[in-house]
């Protein structure tokens, strides 16, 4: 596994350096373009500009990047008392995977199945989709937490932070560098100023200025899908050994490529982070599974090299899985070397199935808790819901007639979320 991590980062500085380059180029020529060309001062002066903005923003990245990308997404942390199974999984995972500290527990009030991790190992969060809870078993949701437990481990989760900034600074920058030239009438007089006084350098600058603006957020998104689907099939392979049961992920996978729901909480820069390609709304359809730049390998062949990995489960059994189907190994040869090859476990007849609607109910259950809404079971067997408008102390059961204390529940309540 270090070997992959090792190759990981090497990739990801060469990565990043290229997204760097290109966007000194474009902060460069819009320089030359807006303040002259017959001085290099405005290009050197806009090649720094560029740095320096995304220098701050890589630096947001690397100390606020997870709470931004969560927050983007309208994720909503969940404690242990009001997810107890999915809290579990991702602690199971954590310990197969030996990270330092358990990722924080996320959901999204999203119908899409889907999920995502951001963050560093030892400061890491897991967020699904109430959509993901809804349909899934246990293990299929083991087998999704594992990939993005995977992901954290490899340490791809905070590269693909610090690489979706830099996407997204090329693609402002060229923004309003294009508005400016389409809708800035100011700009376009001094344009022709400078063109009419025979400064053909001029405009040589501000037709590269133009093309850099059009192809360096196209050139970086190439970049930054490139970057995630090299590293999906290691995660692949890591939620096959941490689980040691591929057919989880597999079928997890199955699910929700086959759900066409779109995810409205994604965008460009989110994208490439969650387990499936999301379908996006409907003004981002060039995002989704089917267009030609998809960020993630093809999940049908992804699904078959969880399947072709055989009884015996570990990372060799993953890489010569992956190159009877796609003609070439992801794992590096040291790794292989020194992997276990284990069994795979068995299955509990009766964890197969899937109540859908007692999920989906379990799942907006989750929402109701954060939005406030207390749950008290009675003795009599009925669940009451407690709005948060609910001032008094004492309820009565419309059922048996019991009565219970309120107070004392919200004090266990708020002790659990503080704790």
């Amino acid at each position: 596994m270090w070997e992959a991590i090792r190759a990981n980062k090497r990739k990801s500085v060469i990565l990043i350096s290229l997204m760097g380059v290109l966007l000194a180029a474009l902060g460069a020529s819009i320089g030359g373009a807006l303040f002259g060309a017959e001085d290099p001062r405005p290009m050197l002066f806009g090649a720094l500009v560029a740095g320096a903005i995304w220098l701050l923003l890589t630096i947001a990245a690397l100390y606020q990047g997870r709470n931004i990308l969560l927050a983007l997404s309208g994720a909503r942390e969940v404690k242990h008392s009001d997810a107890p199974q999915l809290y579990n999984i991702v602690e199971e995972m954590r310990i197969a995977a030996s990270l330092p500290e358990t990722p924080k527990v996320f959901i999204m009030e999203e119908r899409a199945p889907n999920a995502f991790a951001v963050g560093t190992p030892d400061n890491a969060a897991v967020a699904v989709t109430t959509g993901l809870l809804s349909v899934l078993s246990r293990d299929e949701l083991q087998g999704v937490i594992a990939h993005e437990i995977g992901h954290i481990k490899n340490q791809d989760s905070n590269f693909m932070t610090i690489a979706g900034v830099m996407l997204g600074t090329i693609v402002i920058i060229a923004d309003l560098f294009t508005r400016t030239v389409f809708y800035g009438a100011m700009f376009g007089g001094r344009r022709r100023s400078r063109s009419d006084s025979g400064g053909g350098a001029q405009m040589l600058i501000f037709l590269i200025a133009i093309l850099l603006a059009v192809l360096a957020p196209i050139l970086a998104q190439l970049l930054y899908f490139a970057c995630s689907r090299s590293r999906e099939y290691l995660a692949d392979a890591c939620s096959a050994v941490f689980t040691r049961y591929p057919e989880g992920l597999a079928s997890a996978l199955e699910k929700i490529s086959g759900v066409k729901v779109p995810l409205y909480a994604a965008n460009r820069v989110t994208a490439p982070m969650y387990i499936v390609p999301p379908i996006m709304k409907a003004q981002d359809d060039d995002a989704t599974p089917t267009a030609i730049l998809s960020t993630h390998p093809p999940t049908v062949e992804r699904i078959k090299i969880l399947r072709s990995m055989g009884t015996k489960i570990g990372f060799a059994s993953y890489n010569s899985a992956c190159e009877n189907v796609k003609g070439k190994g992801v794992i590096g040869a040291s790794t292989l070397r020194s992997a276990e090859e284990l069994e795979m476990r068995g299955i509990k007849p009766e964890e197969r199935g899937v109540d859908v609607r007692r999920q989906t109910r379990e799942a907006t259950d989750i929402l109701h808790k954060l939005n406030g809404l207390l749950f008290l079971d009675c003795q009599c067997g009925l669940k009451l819901k407690i709005p948060p408008t609910f001032s008094r102390d004492e309820i009565k059961c419309p059922r048996c007639g019991a009565i219970h204390n309120l107070a004392e529940l919200k004090k266990n309540i708020s002790s659990e979320r503080n704790g």
